[in-house]
């Protein structure tokens, strides 16, 4: 939701499949990485179709995680209504299940798991 999301969307925001990057394969053609500062500081990897340079997917820092997980742009997929939103980051809404999956992937990379945030709204 933060402002440089939103230039680089068009929009107020995107809705991202968060998924472990080793269930991720690129079956034909190529992408164009490009590494975007961040008001982080810590950057932000995007993957662009080299030819329309949509983006593909991109990867954030995320407490260490990195390259263990790909943001895929669902707008981008044949079947974006396969996956609907389920969750809104910044905010309390995330399901057990994903939970579970986000802890399984700070555990199999030896990264503590971030203290509990709360955020509005």
């Amino acid at each position: 939701h933060c402002r440089q999301c939103q230039r680089q969307n068009g929009s107020a925001f995107a809705v991202n499949a968060l998924i472990e990057t080793d269930r991720v394969a690129l079956l034909s053609g190529s992408i164009a990485e490009i590494i975007m500062t961040t008001p982080s500081g810590k950057g932000q990897t995007i993957a662009r179709c080299p030819k329309c340079m949509v983006t593909v997917w991109s990867h954030y820092d995320m407490g260490g995680l990195g390259n263990c997980i790909c943001f895929i742009r669902v707008g981008s997929l044949d079947q974006p209504d396969l996956l609907p939103p389920d969750v809104h980051i910044f905010t309390s809404t995330w399901s057990q299940d994903s939970l579970r999956r986000r802890d399984a992937l700070f555990e199999a990379a030896g990264i503590d798991r971030p203290a509990k945030r709360t955020h509005s709204k």
